[in-house]
């Protein structure tokens, strides 16, 4: 699986380089040091994912975000200290979240399952982030959708497990899974982290009713 590391400060570069040496299966193909080197390296290079900063000079990473996103797994590596940087990030089209100071095993593992088509948040980002920022938005905005569906559609903006959903509403797990089925449906989405966006696109932009696409696993 080869990755493109994007970040300005040279040293960083370096230490995710060596955590990501450290797995057989994964090869650092590039880096680079600002969006536009990144979007000139990934058409050369083709990565399978792109490991991508957000504040950079020349070009940040939402911009160049914008411009991978539909044809690269864009995974945000950030240090997590701007919201409205990750907010951005989402509504770019980013494929998931890691965190730079997670354990290495950590990022290895997420970089895997980017290469791997999945959807990558970390909990930290799912929990500060996620919940305040992806928030259902009022019936109008989506008016498809059910009440219950709305919860079901809060709890997985949330990063919330089928199993936790059901401890949180009060219902089986099969009966949650058939809700997360009808929610993605009746969005046009085919997997959470778009559900996800989508709810907080309707919340920025009232009537807004879809997403940026990308493949992944519900």
């Amino acid at each position: 699986m080869k990755v493109l590391i994007v970040d300005d400060h040279a040293t960083v570069r370096m230490g995710i380089r060596l955590v990501l040496q450290a797995a057989d299966d994964l090869e650092v193909v590039g880096e680079a040091a600002d969006g536009r080197s990144a979007i000139s390296m990934a058409r050369a290079l083709s990565p399978d994912v792109i490991l991508m900063d957000l504040r950079m000079p020349v070009l940040d990473g939402i911009e160049a975000t914008k411009a991978l996103h539909e044809k690269y797994r864009v995974v945000v590596l950030t240090t997590f200290d701007d919201d409205e940087y990750l907010f951005g990030a989402l509504q770019a089209g980013a494929h998931g979240f890691l965190l730079k100071s997670a354990e290495p095993q950590a990022i290895i593992l997420g970089v895997r399952a980017a290469a791997r088509g999945e959807s990558v948040l970390d909990p930290q980002v799912t929990d500060r982030i996620l919940a305040r920022a992806l928030a259902v938005p009022e019936a109008a905005a989506l008016p498809e959708l059910t009440g219950r569906e709305r919860e079901v559609l809060q709890g997985i903006g949330e990063g919330l497990s089928n199993p936790q959903l059901a401890q949180r509403l009060g219902i089986g797990q099969s009966t949650v899974k058939t809700h997360v089925s009808q929610v993605l449906a009746k969005l046009g989405v085919s997997t959470r982290l778009q559900a996800a966006r989508i709810a907080y696109g309707a919340t920025s932009s009232p009537g807004r009713t879809g997403g940026p696409a990308d493949p992944g696993t519900p």
